[in-house]
């Protein structure tokens, strides 16, 4: 019983556990504004605020700026500006050569349906072509099978 007992025990607390987690204590509530409060939020970019936000980095003012690292800079970022301006012109150039390959393949695309087209319509002429040519020669092999049959003609010799 009393194993039962502590497994209750123990159930009932970890069911407790978060409901007494959530209940907040009652605090005195101030009646005016704290002076934390009445102070101005930090201008953003200033700072305090890149402080607030866990930033630590400070530049140094331009007099203390090193005009060999300066200008390294400078040579580095015209370089990165001359290689972002050929990425365009490459990607300008590239993306014309696709739209004339492009529009040469659909023009070729419409030659080659078209000519699909075409050879379907030949068959299907064709085809017309050799179902009536066989019926005119089972109905010329029927007249000259009913004449032969009717001995009023004679079926021509072959040659």
């Amino acid at each position: 019983m009393t194993r039962m007992t502590l497994c209750c025990l123990a159930a009932l607390t970890l069911a407790a556990t978060p409901a007494l987690a959530q209940t907040a204590k009652p605090t005195a509530t101030p009646t005016a504004p704290s002076a934390s409060l009445q102070q101005a939020a930090p201008t953003p970019g200033s700072d305090e605020w890149l402080r607030q936000r866990g930033e630590t980095y400070h530049s140094a003012p331009e007099s203390a700026q090193d005009p060999a690292e300066v200008s390294a800079t400078a040579k580095l970022n015209e370089g990165i500006a001359a290689r972002n301006a050929e990425a365009e012109a490459t990607e300008a150039a590239d993306q014309a050569r696709f739209n004339t390959e492009n529009q040469r393949w659909q023009e070729e695309s419409s030659r080659a349906n078209t000519a699909r087209v075409q050879w379907e319509s030949d068959v299907a002429a064709a085809n017309a072509a050799r179902e009536q040519y066989e019926r005119d020669r089972a109905a010329h092999e029927a007249e000259v099978a009913a004449c032969v049959a009717s001995r009023r003609c004679t079926p021509p010799s072959p040659r």
